[in-house]
């Protein structure tokens, strides 16, 4: 069978194919990646065979969908095994995230976490949970071990910015999985992590993916570094939220009476697919059932239709989405995705509509109060343990299209006289997101009630998830369901220019000298950023804003990126790359700080 799809490969095994290889072989590594990137591959069960010539053929063997040693990569080239092909093929495929109990036994398969095949534990008994802490010693500090593996995830993220995404090739990513395997190791699960996403965004732009954004990688890299630093200057509450969590805990919740609201469809950049619904409790909580595996958007298309694995509920994803349950023995992680162990009872029940309760006090609250709890916990460097969600239910007038600089979307009033962009969840054209939009932005003065994702903004911004239907009587899940031309109230739709928000002076700020600096370092490097000229005029604009602190970091940065010392005999010196580093992170996290800020100020109402 014919599959474009390489199995993912353990970062370790990665890294360790790639040290192997003699210098000569390393500066032939991209070459080689992209052309086994291009070349025919198929499948048969477990393994992958890709065919590198006439003669030649490398195979990948994924028991249980992983290449988890060294020797499941072989290839029949007479170099073999110290061929670039193997390290190639490994460097070709998506790097797969293992948690620390799975990295010593490699041939299991890793469970997405929150997937069907993550169910959570069974609460233990009281006498497991965790014994309080003594307030009379001192608070925990890293271990020798943690600060070293830490320093080395700096290292790897400094040399991705030393070097730009055009030079961090297959060399720099496998230093990259090499430092966030030893994380992993080391109990660090939140830096490892943030390595890895590097390297997903780092292979999508050097293959054009066109999903690929430079904001992704900047917030990426931010993280990445801003998390290994913190590992040696933290201690005790904060260190444990540094470390991060490997699997992720879930706790006892009783009994849940819970409605569902919509399901979405979930597809990742690392190849997984699937849905997950959102139900709400009578309280109000937001919780999510989800079923994510490897497979793409066409598990995805096929998971919707397939049964809830939460106790006897023989209720599919989407009719999930429109009905009830009744849950027993409930568990649920502090980002709210209830578990599914063996102790957990799970009954059909009556649903609610969007209109009465429990489900209409979810769209009561005022859009900037919603606005400011989904920010909490859509930051980009927010505490993946944190709880919250990052939905928003809004009662809109849909304005039609509105036009971007990246296209259109759609534009609608709030409650406040808020101007509310409604943007695209997924661009996949398998998935009924966008033309969804493209239909209600053909209906003007439509009044909805509506779900979606906050997008952090100097502007209201929503990804669209979920609408009640144009007629009143069901709702539309946009990712799965189809509007048609007949359920729209008229066809004529006007294109609207980017209307004007009032604002203040903070709005108009200009902070995106400060950010362009900080993106354009990304994908040349630092001797790029250098060599840009002098940056006093951008900085005096910056400081007559109001904003000093901007001002001084742009400055900062760019000198540190033209900087080169010289020794007693005129001879350059290597750069300091862990000083640009430095600058960098810091330029990077105060400009996310005031963008979050600015969000927040957007949601208020419109003073008339």
């Amino acid at each position: 069978m014919n599959d474009d799809r390489l199995p993912p490969v353990a970062p370790e095994v990665t890294a360790t194919l790639v040290e192997d290889l003699s210098p000569r072989l390393r500066k032939r590594l991209d070459a080689a990646v992209t052309k086994i990137g291009a070349r025919p591959k198929r499948r048969d069960g477990d393994t992958v065979t890709i065919e590198v010539d006439d003669e030649t053929e490398l195979r990948l063997h994924a028991p249980g969908g992983l290449v988890a040693t060294t020797d499941a990569i072989t290839c029949g080239c007479l170099l073999a095994p110290a061929c670039v092909h193997r390290a190639a093929a490994a460097c070709a495929a998506p790097a797969a995230d293992l948690p620390p109990e799975l990295v010593d036994r490699p041939t299991a398969k890793a469970p997405e976490p929150g997937s069907a095949a993550d169910p959570a534990p069974a609460p233990g008994p009281v006498t497991d949970q965790a014994p309080a802490p003594d307030l009379t010693s001192p608070p925990e500090v890293a271990s020798p071990a943690q600060r070293a593996a830490a320093d080395a995830l700096w290292s790897a993220g400094a040399a991705v910015l030393e070097a730009g995404v055009d030079g961090a090739g297959a060399v720099t990513q496998s230093a990259l999985l090499r430092a966030a395997h030893t994380a992993r190791l080391r109990q660090l699960p939140r830096a490892a992590a943030a390595a890895l996403s590097v390297v997903t965004l780092l292979r999508a732009a050097r293959a054009g993916d066109p999903s690929y954004r430079t904001a992704d990688l900047v917030t990426a890299l931010a993280e990445l570094l801003g998390t290994a630093h913190r590992v040696g200057t933290t201690s005790g509450a904060e260190l444990a939220a540094v470390r991060g969590r490997a699997r992720r805990p879930y706790s006892p919740d009783g009994s849940l009476r819970l409605y569902g609201l919509f399901t979405e469809p979930v597809v990742t950049d690392s190849g997984h697919g699937g849905v997950r619904t959102w139900v709400a409790a009578a309280d109000g909580r937001l919780f999510t059932v989800g079923d994510v595996a490897p497979g793409g958007v066409g598990r995805a298309l096929g998971v919707a239709d397939r049964a809830v694995r939460l106790g006897d509920s023989a209720l599919t994803h989407r009719e999930l989405g429109r009905a009830g349950l009744a849950v027993s023995g409930a568990t649920a992680s502090p980002d709210g995705r209830l578990g599914a162990g063996k102790g957990v009872k799970a009954v059909t029940a009556r649903g609610a509509v969007w209109t009465e309760p429990p489900l209409a006090a979810l769209w009561e609250t005022p859009p900037s109060e919603q606005a400011a709890r989904a920010l909490r916990s859509t930051a980009r460097y927010a505490d993946p343990e944190g709880g919250g969600s990052d939905l928003l239910f809004l009662d809109v007038e849909l304005l039609g299209a509105v036009r971007e600089s990246g296209g259109s979307c759609l534009l609608a009033r709030c409650e406040g006289g808020v101007l509310v962009r409604l943007a695209v969840a997924d661009d996949d054209p398998a998935l009924a997101h966008r033309d969804n939009v493209m239909l209600l932005a053909a209906a003007p003065g439509t009044r909805l009630r509506i779900i979606g994702r906050l997008v952090p903004a100097p502007y209201p911004r929503l990804t669209l998830l979920a609408c009640s239907h144009p007629s009143g009587e069901s709702t539309i899940d946009l990712g799965f369901d189809r509007l048609r031309r007949a359920d729209l109230p008229d066809p004529n739709a006007p294109v609207h220019p980017a209307p004007h928000r009032p604002g203040g002076s903070g709005a108009h700020a200009p902070l995106y000298l400060l950010e362009r600096r900080v993106e354009q370092t990304v994908p040349a490097g630092r001797a790029a950023l250098g060599l840009l000229g002098d940056v006093t005029a951008e900085a005096r604009r910056i400081r007559r804003a109001g904003l000093p602190t901007a001002a001084g970091l742009l400055t900062a940065l760019c000198a540190s990126a033209a900087r080169r010392d010289r020794d007693l005999f005129g001879r350059l010196l290597p750069a300091d790359t862990d000083g640009f580093a430095s600058h960098w992170l810091a330029a990077a996290r105060y400009t996310a700080a005031v963008a979050e800020s600015l969000c927040s100020a957007a949601w208020e109402p419109v003073q008339e």
